[in-house]
């Protein structure tokens, strides 16, 4: 085959997420496209779900690649790219794996873009930012926001803010899960059955993050504007912020974000 638009280094739940992403959205079809993956089962389902697509045991040259492999195997697929002679632009979403550490595994001068995405990508509404390397340009940081942004949202921050980004998106979805379980829990104790108020409590979600995205008013006037006074919401917001739940939030930013750094260190 031509050498491949893209080149994903791991076929795993995200890696697939990108591929189904670029494929639906028309950044490349799947014969354009080559996925190293070396568990055979896991080989035989992407080429079962993407007709075309090649899938290789090791990787080879191509246009661009993503890594998106678990944080220990990075050094083992950065230095196969370097000793393939690849410098062509390289895509990191590996958790905590810094530029530094890429680009030291990799060829000189390789195009490095670092990545922390969330698992929403997985059905195409994830929350990404990424980060430049010393040899990225704005072409390669743009590469890359395309191809994240056929599973959601692409920010640009520098990268020492990615821990941040870490303990806001990339672990706000337990956060908001455990909110979701909370809930049900709450309704089922108010008398619901556990199938109604998880029903509830999902749509609720979901309608609630949809009047945010969609409405010009910030969370602030969203929640005062259902905030009646001496009503139902004005009680029960009271109990939340008599339980410290707003602290607590904080907290869990700024400890994920915390933690975040130790890793990279």
């Amino acid at each position: 085959m031509a050498m491949p638009k893209l080149q994903v280094i791991g076929g795993g739940k995200m890696g697939e997420a990108l591929l189904a992403g670029l494929i639906t959205g028309g950044w490349a079809a799947a014969h354009e496209m080559r996925v190293v993956e070396r568990l055979p089962e896991r080989a035989d389902e992407l080429r079962e779900r993407f007709p075309g697509l090649a899938v290789a045991e090791v990787a080879g040259p191509a246009e661009g690649h993503v890594v998106a492999v678990k944080p220990g195997d990075v050094p083992d697929a950065c230095q196969a790219l370097a000793e393939a002679g690849s410098r062509t632009p390289v895509l990191s979403i590996a958790a905590g794996v810094t530029i530094g550490r890429l680009e030291a595994a990799l060829a000189d001068g390789t195009p490095v873009v670092r990545a922390m995405p969330n698992t929403p990508a997985l059905v195409g509404a994830g929350a990404a930012a990424i980060a430049a390397g010393h040899a990225a340009g704005e072409a390669d940081l743009a590469w890359a926001e395309r191809i994240l942004g056929a599973v959601g949202l692409v920010v640009r921050v520098d990268e020492p803010l990615l821990d941040a980004v870490t303990g806001v998106s990339g672990s706000g979805p337990a956060y908001v899960f455990l909110v979701a379980e909370a809930l049900v829990e709450a309704g089922v104790l108010a008398g619901l059955a556990r199938p109604v108020s998880s029903a509830l409590v999902t749509q609720t979600l979901l309608g609630a993050a949809r009047l945010l995205d969609e409405s010009h008013e910030g969370p602030e006037a969203l929640r005062a504007a259902v905030t009646s006074p001496g009503g139902t919401t004005a009680a029960g917001l009271r109990a939340l912020e008599a339980a410290g739940v707003r602290s607590a939030f904080l907290e869990a930013v700024m400890a994920a974000t915390e933690r975040s750094r130790e890793l990279g260190a």
